[in-house]
């Protein structure tokens, strides 16, 4: 029985904190020597982005990013996946025209280099 695909829906979830830990670097060592595509469904932050060679971040069935772990956590594409990875700092404000400034809700104005409109 050799699957071209293997789909792990939270396996690790009814484990303690330490066999989590040993279970991941088991699985994933299994992962790279067979060479397997596997799909690891988990609501674990950390599991995702130690495990993952791409991560997908869903909200209410709908995907928010794709990307590597690095580019979902540094650069996350919505406030749900930036809440989701981490505890995000949100600030609200106004962009400017030229997307160059923000002005927060407190009055204060910051400079900003925006990759994107």
């Amino acid at each position: 029985f050799e699957p071209q695909v293997l789909l792990l829906d939270e396996p690790l979830s009814a484990l303690d904190a330490n066999m989590r830990e040993e279970m991941r670097v088991e699985i994933k060592k299994i992962q790279k020597e067979t060479g397997i595509t596997a799909i690891f469904v988990t609501h674990d932050q950390e599991e995702a982005l130690s495990m993952s060679d791409r991560i997908v971040v869903m909200n209410a069935g709908a995907v928010e990013q794709i990307g590597t772990p690095e580019q979902v956590y540094e650069t996350p594409a919505t406030a749900f996946v930036a809440d989701f990875l981490g505890k995000a700092n949100m600030l609200a404000g106004t962009v400017s025209r030229s997307g160059q400034t923000v002005v927060l809700g407190t009055g204060q104005t910051i400079s900003v280099a925006c990759p994107r409109p």
